[in-house]
């Protein structure tokens, strides 16, 4: 094992962690760590991992938006609220530090639900949401963690 490979182990495994506390892009980071493995290595294995894994966190990106958006849609949120939610998960983000992304989520989704609903509980549409955001989060992981995988059976195939 070079050196190389374990900077890029090391930067792997931040970009695990960026998925589960979005503070970095995970994604975008274990992608970026492989591009330079296969830049680095060379030869068809790498560039083959390196396909491969841009597959696989691409189609990750694609379901975690798609999956967790259609059963919000189905559950009766309307968009609005996600984009409410979305801007209070910002708002969050620099108010307060690593958790203030959830906080800012929830925050926005219960006070958008409060006001569309008026007198009837905003908290089971929050949850929804909440639900929604877990999946997508697990959704991104399990990309990530396969990606990785795929990575380490290309070190050893190099």
């Amino acid at each position: 094992m070079t050196l190389i490979d374990v900077l890029v182990a090391l930067a792997i495994a931040v970009g695990l962690v960026g998925i589960l506390v979005p503070v970095l892009p995970g994604s975008a980071l274990i992608l970026a760590a492989v591009l330079v493995w296969a830049a680095v290595t060379g030869g068809a294995t790498a560039w083959t991992v390196f396909g491969v894994v841009t597959a696989l966190l691409v189609a990750g990106t694609v379901v975690k938006y798609a999956v967790p958006g259609r059963r919000l849609k189905d559950s009766g949120i309307p968009a609005s609220t996600q984009w409410i939610g979305a801007a209070g998960a910002i708002l969050g983000f620099f108010v307060v530090p690593v958790v203030g992304v959830f906080l800012g989520f929830v925050a926005g989704v219960y006070v958008a639900e409060r006001s569309r609903l008026g007198a009837q509980p905003a908290w089971p549409s929050t949850k929804a949401a909440l639900r929604a955001v877990g999946l997508s989060i697990l959704i991104e992981l399990a990309a990530g963690l396969l990606a990785a995988g795929v990575w380490v059976v290309g070190v050893v195939a190099v």
